[in-house]
């Protein structure tokens, strides 16, 4: 989990900067795609490479959906997904916050 420490406290210091806290909440359900996957694997601890075996594909795809710039994840992929960590997937709509 030393590595998704890593990225909060980087990604903290980038929202700092008001130009980068834009474009991070401009992008913010693609970031919380890539880090929820991220953080069900790990707390799984598999490997993309085991990851991608559970679910049926190769580990490629599975670093394409951990990847912060991906953004074209499919609901049925990310449904393999949560079934091949042992979770359900939810979707959400929360009303924006003025």
């Amino acid at each position: 989990m030393a590595k998704l420490r890593d990225f909060k406290r980087l990604r903290d210091n980038w929202l700092k900067d008001p130009a980068v806290k834009r474009e991070y909440d401009a992008l913010k359900a693609e970031f919380q795609i890539a880090e929820e996957i991220l953080k069900a694997r790990l707390k799984a601890h598999l490997t993309q490479a085991e990851l991608a075996e559970k679910v049926g594909t190769k580990a490629t795809a599975i670093s394409r959906l951990e990847s912060l710039n991906y953004g074209k994840a499919s609901i049925s992929m990310l449904k393999k997904v949560a079934n091949a960590l042992n979770c359900d997937l939810q979707v959400r709509l929360v009303p924006k916050t003025r």
